[in-house]
């Protein structure tokens, strides 16, 4: 039997999977796609010719495919971030110590953490739910790894990499109901982005991991975005397959499978489902600001999926795929509607009506009319990371971004926002980890601003931009499939803001006294900067769904 329709939750519906694809190219640094099955009589010919020199049809078999590969560590944190981040908090810098200051207090961020792995997770109605034991992990992991990278004490790296050794020797398979994909989404991304902090640690079991993202998380978020499980395609809301694009995301990169990044980044620009970005933000008004299609259901899943996709554009951006930029900077639209709305600004929302039901089973409509009520206090850790890209990398004006990564500054991470697993569903420390100054790099480390940039990326959005960057130098491509660099004008007023800030105003804001006060510091002396204690912290509210 098929289950009754709900306003507020999906149908749960039976499985089915489809196996991964394979991809038979990659791309060069320049863009340009080749087939990754070169001829030895080619490459002999290759190394001994001049250049330019055109090699003839080779005759003998094939030599054996090359790994797709790309730059490592290039999730959310690139080796540039990570040492960016150590600089900073050494020297002191504010707002960065803040935002140490925030990972360190976290309870999870303590080398005596002790993993309790589960050969089966389970999320949903219906089923032993052990789901929170694996988010918990999952942040201490991450927050180890985080604090190993900035502190340099080993102690932190060991507990990240004994926590991850102990689940993917263990973990053989999520279940419960629909809320099993929200697991595999959620969980799997993160899981890749801790491991991703120790991979090169050489006591961590890199090859079982990576079976167990590839055997146990990323089927059932293919399998999702492939089927919706046997739903119609409008019967989930967008962070279900935001989070399922996360996965795949993930994984691909952190398992170099250059089919799983083609995949996600095909079905962010042209996906079925209402996670294409398209979808997600349908309407784009003459102000400038785009609706976020989950305004019309409420606020904490609003804030969820700016999140997601954020989280998706900034492991695409370090892999040198420009999806912030894309579709004449969509997302930044869509963000700044968000931001406007939350900080309890007025808003347009166009009425749409959802189909909902099972494939060959029950069906029903929904309707959302207008934007949600907001609760001001309420938060997610996800504005640094957007703000400090518009703002910094591209020099862009992002006044709303500004203001309410101002606000929620400085951010923390699992654990820092109530105990639900909806104050997990980010990873967090944004402040720590995004603040930046202004960027003369575009998406995986090539050049932006002025002509050449533009150029770079006029060329690039020729070629698909979900093929892997090369991973050597942990330098990836072009950007591709964006707007073009901001100009010289634009950058330099940038970098004047930035310098009249001092520095603190790290998402673009000119306003230092603003700032401060936002973040609630206080300096004390000997340089070290604590929390003030500022009343009942706002809780980020509600499920993944």
């Amino acid at each position: 039997m098929h289950p009754q329709p709900h306003l507020n939750r999906p149908a749960q519906i039976s499985l089915r999977q489809n196996g991964p694809r394979q991809n038979g190219s990659r791309q060069t640094g320049s863009g340009q796609i080749i087939s990754r099955q070169v001829s030895r009589r080619g490459l002999l010919k290759a190394a001994g010719a001049a250049a330019g020199a055109v090699g003839v049809a080779a005759t003998l078999p094939a030599a054996p495919a090359a790994a797709v590969g790309y730059a490592h560590p290039g999730l959310l944190h690139t080796g540039a971030d990570l040492a960016r981040m150590a600089a900073k908090v050494k020297a002191g810098a504010a707002p960065y110590t803040a935002g140490y200051a925030r990972l360190t207090a976290n309870r999870h961020a303590q080398s005596g953490w002790t993993a309790n792995p589960q050969a089966t997770v389970y999320r949903g109605s219906g089923s032993p739910q052990n789901y929170a034991i694996l988010y918990n992990d999952l942040h201490a992991a991450y927050q180890n790894g985080l604090r190993f990278h900035v502190s340099g004490e080993s102690a932190y790296a060991d507990t990240a990499v004994a926590i991850l050794n102990a689940w993917s020797a263990k973990l053989t398979s999520l279940a419960g109901s629909a809320d099993r994909f929200l697991a595999a989404g959620l969980y799997g991304y993160q899981a890749a982005n801790a491991a991703e902090l120790v991979r090169d640690r050489p006591d961590f079991e890199l090859e079982r991991f990576q079976k167990m993202l590839r055997t146990v998380f990323a089927p059932l978020s293919e399998s999702f975005l492939t089927d919706h499980n046997n739903a119609v395609v409008t019967n989930y809301w967008p962070n279900w397959d935001l989070t399922a694009m996360a996965c795949v995301l993930a994984t691909g990169i952190f398992c170099d499978d250059g089919a799983k990044v083609e995949q996600a980044v095909e079905y962010f620009k042209n996906g079925s489902g209402l996670g294409a970005v398209k979808k997600a933000i349908p309407v784009v008004h003459d102000d400038g600001l785009a609706e976020w299609l989950e305004a019309g259901r409420d606020q904490g899943h609003a804030l969820l999926g700016v999140g997601l996709m954020g989280t998706f554009c900034e492991m695409a951006w370090n892999q040198g795929i420009d999806l912030y930029g894309h579709d004449d900077s969509r997302f930044l639209k869509g963000a700044q509607y968000v931001a406007k709305w939350n900080l309890g600004g007025e808003v347009g929302y166009t009425a749409n009506t959802r189909a909902k039901g099972a494939v060959g089973g029950w069906s029903g409509r929904e309707t959302a009319s207008a934007a949600a009520a907001v609760d001001p206090a309420m938060t997610r850790p996800i504005w640094a990371m957007i703000a400090n890209h518009y703002t910094k990398r591209r020099g862009l004006s992002a006044s709303y971004l500004t203001r309410i990564a101002a606000k929620a500054a400085p951010e923390g991470g699992g654990g820092d926002y109530g105990p639900n697993s909806g104050g997990y569903d980010q990873l967090g420390f944004g402040t720590l980890a995004f603040t930046r100054d202004r960027a003369t790099t575009g998406a995986g480390g090539s050049a932006a601003g002025g002509s050449s940039a533009t150029s770079a990326t006029s060329a690039a959005s020729s070629t698909s931009s979900a093929s892997p960057a090369p991973s050597s130098s942990g330098a990836g491509v072009a950007a591709s499939g964006g707007s073009a660099a901001p100009s010289a004008s634009t950058a330099a007023g940038a970098e004047a803001a930035a310098a009249k800030s001092g520095g603190l105003a790290s998402t673009g804001s000119t306003d230092l006294v603003a700032w401060t006060a936002a973040t609630g510091l206080t300096a004390l002396a000997g340089g070290l900067l604590l929390l003030r204690r500022r009343g009942q912290r706002g809780r980020a509210g509600g499920e993944a769904e």
